[in-house]
């Protein structure tokens, strides 16, 4: 039920590898999502990248681990009833992750699984904007990263 596109702007690394990035979006599918065909991207890029579209899109001019791009069915199809079962693309730098990984005392495997699993909530409609809503994401992402067999990302040892 799910149709995921690895693709690699960068010379691609030990992480993540496709069967990876399936198992971490397939657990993080929720509600109705986890019950129909889910189409999305995952691309892999270099700072340069990740900046650039960190800048266009967001206005800020620095690499970020993670942008999520929601896709938004045209109203015609949804009128129609023949929606897309596209969900989005994520976006993820690689050095930040593995930079971030590092600074936080976290295996590098649990930090990809982390953006893949935020940035896939992301696509949900889940955000972190205030703080009910970040509560709320915090404690999915938690739930889906234990059953996943990885601890709680947002420790603050890293375990």
């Amino acid at each position: 039920m799910l149709d995921l596109e690895l693709q690699w702007g960068i010379e691609p690394e030990a992480l993540p590898s496709q069967a990876q990035c399936e198992q971490w979006v397939r657990a993080s599918l929720v509600d109705e999502h986890a019950h129909q065909q889910v189409e999305m991207t995952v691309r892999i890029v270099s700072e340069e990248e990740s900046q650039q579209l960190n800048h266009d899109y967001r206005g800020k001019d620095k690499p970020t681990n993670v942008l999520s791009f929601e896709f938004e069915n045209p109203p015609g199809l949804v009128e129609l009833g023949e929606e897309l079962p596209y969900l989005g693309d994520l976006v993820i730098c690689a050095q930040v992750v593995e930079d971030e990984a590092r600074a936080q005392n976290k295996s590098l495997e649990s930090h990809w699984a982390h953006m893949v699993v935020h940035g896939t909530l992301h696509l949900q409609g889940f955000d972190h904007i205030d703080d009910d809503d970040a509560q709320e994401m915090e404690s999915l992402e938690i739930e889906i990263m234990h059953a996943l067999g990885f601890a709680n990302p947002y420790a603050e040892d890293g375990v």
